[in-house]
Order: C-alpha cells, then sequence, then structure tokens
C-alpha cells in the first residue's frame, strides 16, 4: 500500500495530482443531483473534498477521509471558505472501522483501484466496518477499457464483483468517466461506476 507520506508528497509537490480537479466528479454530481448523496455519507479517500462537499451541499452530513494530512487541511479550508459543515479527518482507508461511526452511503472516487489484491481485499473489509447493512457503495475506478498503461492499476467488472462478493450484492456497474487535469493527454479516462449495497 501507498503510504501517507507518499500521499502528502503528492499535494504539497505544487502541481494538483490528475484527480484533484478542483470540483466534483460529473458521475457523482448526477448522483447527487438525483437524491443518491443524502443522509450520513463517508467520502473514504476523498483527497481536497470536492465529493465531501458535494454531499454536505445536498444536505447530507458528510465525513471525507484521507491519509494525506496536507489535502485534509485543504479540504477543511474549502469547508469553511464555502459554509459547508461537513468533516474532514486524516485516517487509514484500510481501517476505517478505527472511525468508531457508521454511514448509510460510501463514496469511493478513485482509491479502489490504487490496492493491490492483498490491499483490495482488507479494503472491501474496512468498508463493510463502517457501511450500515442496506447501505450503498457508490464506487468509480479505472476501467480496464482505458487504453494505455499511464496511471492506476485497471479493473475488470468481474475484479469489481469478484472483490464484493461476501456479504454485498453488486446493484450494477455502469461506464463512466474520470475527468482529469491538463497535461495527461486525455481530457478523461475511461471509468467504471458501481453501485454496491452491502447486505
Amino acid at each position: 500500500m501507498t503510504q501517507p507520506t507518499e500521499w502528502d508528497a503528492v499535494y504539497v509537490s505544487g502541481t494538483p495530482p490528475p484527480w484533484d480537479i478542483g470540483r466534483p466528479q460529473p458521475a457523482f454530481v448526477h448522483l447527487a443531483e438525483d437524491g443518491l448523496l443524502g443522509g450520513d455519507v463517508l467520502d473514504a479517500g476523498c483527497g481536497t473534498g470536492e465529493h465531501t462537499l458535494l454531499a454536505a451541499a445536498h444536505g447530507a452530513d458528510a465525513m471525507g477521509v484521507d491519509a494525506s494530512p496536507t489535502a485534509i487541511a485543504r479540504a477543511r479550508a474549502k469547508a469553511a471558505g464555502r459554509g459547508l459543515a461537513a468533516r474532514f479527518e486524516v485516517a487509514d482507508a484500510l481501517d476505517l472501522g478505527a472511525l468508531g461511526m457508521s454511514f448509510g452511503t460510501v463514496i469511493d472516487s478513485g482509491l479502489f483501484h490504487v490496492f493491490d489484491d492483498q490491499d483490495r481485499a482488507r479494503y472491501v473489509a474496512s468498508l463493510a466496518s463502517v457501511l450500515r447493512p442496506a447501505g450503498t457503495c457508490y464506487l468509480m475506478c479505472f476501467s480496464d477499457l482505458q487504453p494505455g498503461t499511464f496511471g492506476p492499476r485497471r479493473v475488470r467488472q468481474d475484479e469489481l464483483i469478484s472483490s464484493f462478493s461476501d456479504g454485498w450484492d453488486v446493484i450494477g456497474i455502469a461506464a463512466a468517466e474520470f475527468v482529469v487535469n491538463p497535461g495527461l493527454g486525455t481530457p478523461a479516462a475511461r471509468a467504471w461506476l458501481a453501485t454496491i449495497r452491502r447486505r
């Protein structure tokens, strides 16, 4: 697993990482507009907080967690600047149970695909420790349909299904896109948006 100090270095380098586009990903905007990011929401791997703030702006009791203290500090500053009551904490996505909280909805925008097979299983268990039964996880990850090799590991649909086979129901997997910062040679990368419910 990438260590927190490595994640923090990404944010203090002076150049925004590819995923930090200064606004929510369109796929999550659509979820919010459809009323699916309400209630109590956890944004796992929230970065500088755009999806947490999106949920909060739509009335959710929203919390974002990330391994990077720098990202969390920026997220808190955004919340204060926008007058939104979202909460942000530095936390390990592989040990979300340490939060001592539970949620009805979890957002994952680009975290699942950073884990190797061993940590992937730990991450799914970590999600289960905070998502209440019948709660929903909206997970967007790089798709195996994305050409080339630059960027994170590509994920096949069957990998998502098998990762969430024990105690979960994969409700649907839809084609989506990650909007990325300029400089990568493409304005967007192909993704999967999975809707996954905990039993």
